[in-house]
């Protein structure tokens, strides 16, 4: 974007980007799109990750979301330290809403239609997801899954870029389940925030260790901003779902404060 903004990545970290801006990575004292040395695959040691709301262009790294800029170290899961040029992931955390199908997210869909041997899914995206009936564990011609109209499903993507029809299969590379498949229809599925969903994920979140203190429950996530939660009444199912909304908009002493005035009643 020309007359965007340009300056260090690691200077902006924890700070609000906003599209268009260029980031420079350390030691580069002009732009160089050859030296950036950008994958965005897997984290390798010495190279540096484009996450979400990042891609890289002429100018250096180049926002596309408006949100906090994020870097995590390889060897670090912090997601707010300094950048390093040594390797890490870089990534904008925004809230948005909307989601856009990535390769390898596991998400919640819900079955549309059928079309012959494929499934059709909502999965929040601009478009439906196809889901063949060999995609789960044990299917074969003979004995296919009993998937109806209506059905949630909880999957992975395999094919998920602009130019195709996003592509999800429940199992994993040695073809187990892995906890894919049909979510029980008994439970609560609500839509909360990308970002939401990213802190409930990161390890060291102790949102759901706190909600487990109130009463056993089930919770499935996806990366779409769908929860599905199921506890035993539906009373619980409601008070965990609640609670769990309420998350994005408090603090920790406040999350703590309400569950402990939960459990006293």
């Amino acid at each position: 974007m020309a007359g965007a903004a340009t300056c260090f990545a690691e200077t902006r970290v924890g700070q609000v980007v906003m599209p268009g801006e260029a980031l420079l990575l350390p030691g580069q004292g002009v732009v160089d799109g050859e030296r950036l040395r950008l994958t965005t695959s897997g984290p390798q040691k010495g190279r540096l990750v484009c996450g979400p709301g990042l891609r890289r262009g002429a100018d250096g790294l180049l926002v596309t979301k408006c949100g906090l800029l994020r870097y995590r170290s390889h060897s670090a899961p912090t997601g707010s330290g300094s950048g390093s040029s040594s390797g890490g992931t870089y990534w904008v955390d925004s809230q948005q809403k909307r989601y856009v199908p990535v390769k390898g997210d596991h998400v919640i869909g819900i079955v549309t239609a059928k079309a012959g041997d494929i499934f059709k899914l909502d999965v929040g995206g601009s478009e439906h997801a196809s889901l063949s009936y060999l995609a789960f564990e044990g299917a074969t011609k003979r004995n296919r899954p009993n998937v109806q109209v209506g059905d949630l499903i909880y999957g992975q993507f395999i094919v998920a870029n602009k130019d195709m029809e996003p592509e999800m299969v429940c199992i994993d590379s040695s073809g187990r389940a892995n906890g894919m498949g049909i979510i029980g229809q008994d439970g609560f599925l609500f839509k909360v925030s990308l970002g939401l969903i990213r802190k409930l994920l990161a390890p060291d979140c102790e949102i759901i260790w706190d909600l487990g203190q109130l009463y056993p429950f089930e919770l499935v996530l996806g990366m779409n901003g769908r929860i599905w939660v199921k506890a035993k009444t539906i009373q619980q199912t409601l008070i965990i779902a609640n609670v769990l909304e309420a998350c994005e908009h408090m603090t920790a002493k406040q999350r703590k404060g309400v569950i402990a005035k939960l459990l006293e009643n």
